[in-house]
């Protein structure tokens, strides 16, 4: 028993400074001044902001655009609901038909929505003093950092992918989507695919992960 704790243990360590290397990493990829404070501190000590973002399509260097962001905070082993933000957005283009399969949100939902623009201010407000949480959270960062230059809004929070956090805990796995990381770690949500599910289904991953 003390063996199977042992090895347990020893794969919590590793998440962790796999984590607090995401940290590093990120900011120095994106040349960002995040408070590196918060690599000295313990990772139950940090506030969380688990998001997550639906869109036009998958290419943001294409004119593709968010059409909701869905978030809620973590912090101290627990998933806060009531702390939460949820908005949909005017993309001022059309959804493409393989993204409504998807996610649901039809162009009548969001025509006459508060734009970008409009939403990024509350977001970011959201999000301040807290570490990003995403999964695949590369392609949601893509997506804010494209409108750093028209809404002066850059997000310089420490990012932290649950899908990398999986690939490290579960190596063998062949997948790691966040519906592979799910069925692995017994976590259920209904009514998957918008933003704000998504976003609690992140941070379910995220506690499973990282006890």
């Amino acid at each position: 028993m003390n063996r199977l704790a042992d090895q347990r243990d020893h794969k919590i360590d590793e998440i962790e400074a796999k984590i607090k290397e995401q940290i590093s990493l990120y900011q120095s990829l994106c040349d960002r001044s995040a408070d590196a404070s918060l690599l000295d501190r313990p990772l139950a000590s940090l506030i969380y902001t688990a998001f997550d973002t639906e869109t036009t399509g998958l290419q943001p260097s294409h004119g593709d655009e968010i059409i909701q962001i869905g978030a809620l905070k973590v912090s101290n082993g627990s998933i806060h609901t009531d702390e939460a933000f949820e908005a949909l957005i005017d993309p001022r283009r059309s959804i493409s038909a393989e993204s409504i399969k998807i996610h649901g949100i039809t162009q009548a939902e969001v025509d006459g929505k508060p734009t970008i623009d409009q939403v990024l201010p509350s977001f970011y407000q959201f999000c301040e003093g807290s570490v990003l949480l995403g999964h695949n959270v590369a392609f949601d960062m893509r997506f804010l950092q494209l409108k750093e230059q028209s809404t002066h809004i850059v997000f310089k929070q420490p990012v932290i992918d649950t899908l990398l956090l999986s690939a490290v805990a579960y190596p063998n796995q062949p997948l790691h989507s966040l519906e592979s990381s799910m069925a692995l770690l017994g976590v259920q949500i209904e009514h998957r695919h918008n933003a704000c599910s998504d976003a609690v289904a992140t941070a379910q991953v995220f506690l499973k992960l990282v006890p």
